[in-house]
């Protein structure tokens, strides 16, 4: 065993022990430490603000884009809003030992099923410093250990979150080994990570798509997929205009650089004429490219010409794809073609319509008349997310408490033996 791979097995045996315990943690004594935590961050944030400008001199030197360093930059206003995140989840139900479930059986046997927590999560995750504390606090509500191992990019914000963060839980009752930050940053890691099993129970990777693909292809440990974002909205010939502009702009521009921004515009050619040409300007006026179909390109002669990698890309810019559809089965077969399976809007006044997109679209979460922006864990009232799962197995959309846990069968019995 390397210098590397010591490290990573160190800290995930730590993690396990303190799962152990965090199991059956009281609420209380989890609530307190995740107020620590919150005040924690608040009482140090000049420190975590230094470190994240080290951070973010060192992504300028190394060029990194403009989503990448937004997603990296910490401010006051993003440390408050994590330390209100932990106390947002302090507010919500603890949903270990919940039974969800229970049945008498002809025999007398009374079966249940009982929320438990998964154990121990492993979370790798790039250039966003606020998951360092998303995870931990959700993790924690949840009875979970975490293992975090972020992107070099954030090593300095990182390393000083989790300092912080895991100080104030550990004096506030919580299992030292439940906050584990795996401070190397070359690949190897990462990899040794991934390949845990005994000690890591789940893999979560947050990112862009490399990541996210090199994690489920090089794991042995179960992964749950998150994140890739290619969300369309989709213009109905029955969409009020007046709705649909605000929704494109909120969902395109309000901070491009994330996974439920728009990246692909749909228009039924019936509005296409009097509104392409208006919504282009609209958004040309807030720095977007616009990357057309021929059609769009008549009503926007300015836009570039739309090539095939464009209908598939996950731009994180402000870039757009736009292309206008005869039909709503032409708007439903480019998304099923074309679509990662994260959000999906359709803007129309037309009942039939809007069922027929709930229906058909394939996605973790299909808005009708709202920008696809609001999938988000806070915006759904968990308090925060882990990521945003774009598989089916075992959780789908925003991750909170809940699908940070699982069940397991708990049977009352009377001295009843099987025949």
């Amino acid at each position: 065993m390397n210098a590397i791979e010591a490290v990573v097995v160190e800290k995930a045996k730590r993690a396990k022990e303190a799962a152990r315990r965090l199991a059956y943690l009281p609420t209380t004594v989890k609530d307190a430490g995740l107020l620590a935590m919150a005040d924690a961050l608040e009482a140090q944030m000049a420190e975590i603000l230094a470190a994240n400008a080290r951070d973010l001199e060192a992504g300028r030197l190394k060029g990194l884009s403009g989503a990448l360093m937004d997603r990296l930059m910490l401010n006051e206003k993003r440390v408050k809003e994590m330390a209100q995140g932990l106390r947002d989840v302090v507010k919500l139900p603890d949903p270990v030992g919940e039974v969800v479930a229970m049945w008498r059986r002809p025999n007398g046997l009374e079966v249940g099923q009982m929320r438990v927590p998964l154990g121990v999560i492993g979370m790798i995750y790039e250039a966003r410093p606020n998951v360092t504390v998303d995870a931990a606090g959700l993790c924690l509500k949840a009875g979970n250990a975490v293992v975090l191992r972020g992107g070099s990019e954030a090593i300095n914000s990182n390393s000083a979150i989790t300092r912080i963060i895991a100080t104030a839980a550990y004096r506030a009752g919580i299992p030292e080994g439940a906050i584990e930050f795996i401070d190397r940053t070359e690949r190897e890691a990462a990899q040794v990570l991934m390949r845990l099993n005994g000690y890591i129970d789940v893999l979560i990777p947050r990112g862009g798509a490399g990541l996210i693909q090199t994690v489920v292809k090089t794991a042995t440990v179960p992964v749950i997929e998150t994140g890739v974002g290619n969300c369309h909205v989709y213009v109905d010939e029955f969409a009020d205009l007046s709705k649909a502009e605000p929704i494109i702009i909120n969902a395109k521009c309000q901070r491009p650089g994330v996974c439920n921004a728009m990246e692909t515009l749909l228009v039924h050619e019936a509005v296409a004429p009097a509104f392409l040409p208006a919504i282009a300007q609209r958004l040309k006026e807030r720095g977007v490219e616009i990357r057309g179909c021929p059609t769009t390109l008549k009503f926007v002669p300015w836009a570039k010409p739309a090539t095939e990698d464009d209908w598939h890309a996950e731009f994180l810019d402000l870039i757009l794809a736009v292309r206008v559809v005869r039909s709503l089965d032409e708007a439903l077969d480019h998304i099923y073609r074309y679509g990662t399976k994260h959000s999906e809007a359709i803007v129309t006044e037309n009942y039939t319509n809007a069922r027929r997109f709930l229906k058909e679209v394939d996605a973790a979460a299909v808005y009708v008349n709202a920008s696809t922006r609001f999938t988000d864990g806070g915006q759904f009232g968990f308090g925060a997310e882990i990521g945003i799962s774009t598989q089916k197995l075992h959780a789908r959309g925003p991750m909170g408490l809940k699908e940070l846990t699982t069940v397991k069968y708990i049977i009352f019995g009377e001295g009843q033996v099987r025949e």
